[in-house]
């Protein structure tokens, strides 16, 4: 009898073995109750928002929205009176740095729950170790030698992204390589730089989408017109796709001199072109008729437009070290600090304030032209998408979203529009169909905010409830970096 007891208590604890997997308790789910869910579909053009709603999360999406009169309170579910209050999706940033916890820290504190996140010479490199972190979909460059490639790590790309002195470009056939390469580590943003040519810009567009790949554009030896028949996804930088008004005597030479004096005159031209000019006006409506979306990045030229404040003030800005920053403002004032050249330490103290005032007023007059021409283009309604470009040219992790959002309001856009800019409008632009909205399916990266955000941009940031991938998170001890 003895192995028939051994073999009774061998099931036996099998069974009480597997009772733990098999009676866990089920996921609590999470109900947003009360609410009126912010509607940014249609680029922001519709305003079907839906008062007094029900929004369930479990798993870590959502999973059912309606009316609280239709949608019935899962029993047992963790309820967030959210009466009076408004429901909008988390916050994309298309373009920034994410190289330390503080700065995962800041963007969640501001509701920026996904980042589109650069390592480059300005921005450092992407601290993958964050925790918590906005989800981060990485970007990488394409079609050049470049050493802060996410591929310069392996022993394969090593040698070749770094055997100029500067960026060159590359043969289509290492360019392939580099784009099979770069998806496996997860890449989902390609970055179509200044040394890249038409032909190449051509046909990494072509192939990018192929595999699903979004592209970014800062051409400068591409010609703007050339990349936005392509398809590409997205012009980046006030500053730089403004170079499409540039007549073709000025484009040819920055082929062989995408950075230099030939650049500097180019540069030049497009900025002081009056904004009433025909050819800014034929530019506005040519990339408004295409696919390709503007990403301003409004935020890294803040400082040298009228009204703006001292962004050290924010409540985030504190997470931020300023040594890693690439030309951040002074902390007293929040005005640009401009190196003087170093003969006019000869000067006394008045000659030197008068240099460097000489210089605040010059940066201040290009930021204007800048901004004038994007006025033009604006007047025929492109596509917009938002990002703060930080930390770079005055710019903050996670105030400076905020920050985009108020300049694409000044510069036209309603309050909805700016907020569709930064949520559902990288779903229509990119598919990126896991965020962006409050519908089932979606990830559950949602912020509750306590004003009306379509009356005020402002309103945005008065976030009462945090949600990334359906978990709640304390905003406040965000604020409290752990060192």
């Amino acid at each position: 009898m003895r192995p028939d007891r051994f073999l009774l208590l061998g099931i036996l604890g099998l069974f009480l073995g597997g009772l733990p997997a098999c009676a866990q308790a089920p996921v609590v789910p999470l109900v947003l109750a009360g609410g009126t869910i912010v509607d940014v579909t249609d680029w922001g053009r519709s305003a079907k928002d839906q008062p007094d709603s029900i929004v369930i999360v479990q798993n870590g999406h959502i999973t059912d929205v309606g009316s609280r009169a239709i949608i019935p309170i899962p029993k047992g579910a963790r309820v967030i009176d959210c009466t009076g209050k408004y429901i909008v999706p988390g916050l994309v940033d298309g373009f920034a740095g994410m190289s330390s916890q503080g700065e995962a820290n800041a963007d969640l504190y501001m509701g920026v729950t996904t980042v589109v996140a650069s390592s480059d010479s300005r921005r450092g490199h992407i601290d993958s170790n964050a925790n918590p972190t906005p989800h981060l979909y990485l970007i990488d460059s394409v079609g050049t030698t470049d050493d802060w490639s996410l591929l310069i790590g392996q022993s394969g790309w090593a040698a070749k992204l770094r055997e100029s002195a500067r960026p060159a470009e590359l043969s289509p056939e290492d360019t392939l390589h580099q784009l099979n390469d770069t998806v496996k580590l997860g890449t989902r943003v390609l970055w179509i730089g200044h040394e890249v040519t038409a032909a190449n810009t051509q046909w990494i567009i072509a192939h990018a989408h192929l595999m699903g790949l979004i592209t970014y554009g800062e051409f400068v030896s591409t010609p703007y017109r050339v990349g936005v028949e392509a398809g590409v996804d997205a012009l980046l930088r006030m500053g730089r796709y403004e170079l499409g008004v540039i007549p073709d005597e000025l484009q040819r030479p920055l082929v062989d001199d995408p950075d230099g004096p030939a650049a500097t005159t180019a540069y030049d031209y497009s900025e002081r072109l009056p904004a009433t000019d025909s050819h800014v006006r034929s530019y506005a409506d040519f990339v408004a008729s295409h696919r390709s979306a503007l990403m301003p990045m409004f935020a890294t030229y803040f400082q040298r437009l009228p009204d703006h404040r001292n962004l050290w003030k924010e409540p985030a800005s504190a997470l931020l070290d300023s040594a890693h920053m690439f030309d951040p403002p002074d902390r007293k004032t929040g005005e640009m600090v401009y190196p003087l050249p170093g003969w006019s330490r000869r000067l006394p103290g008045m000659g030197q304030r008068y240099i460097e005032e000489g210089l605040r007023k010059k940066a201040d007059q290009s930021a204007m032209r800048l901004w004038r021409i994007n006025q033009v283009l604006f007047a025929s309604y492109p596509h917009y998408l938002a990002a703060s470009g930080s930390p770079v040219s005055g710019s903050f992790t996670g105030t400076s979203l905020h920050v985009e959002l108020e300049m694409l309001v000044r510069l036209g856009l309603t309050p909805r529009e700016a907020l569709a800019a930064a949520t559902n409008n990288y779903a229509l632009q990119f598919n990126w169909n896991e965020l962006g909205l409050i519908a089932p399916g979606r990830r559950a990266d949602i912020l509750v905010v306590d004003a009306d955000p379509t009356v005020s941009a402002w309103n945005v940031r008065r976030i009462s409830t945090l949600i990334l991938d359906g978990n709640l998170l304390d905003r406040d001890a965000l604020l409290s970096l752990k060192k």
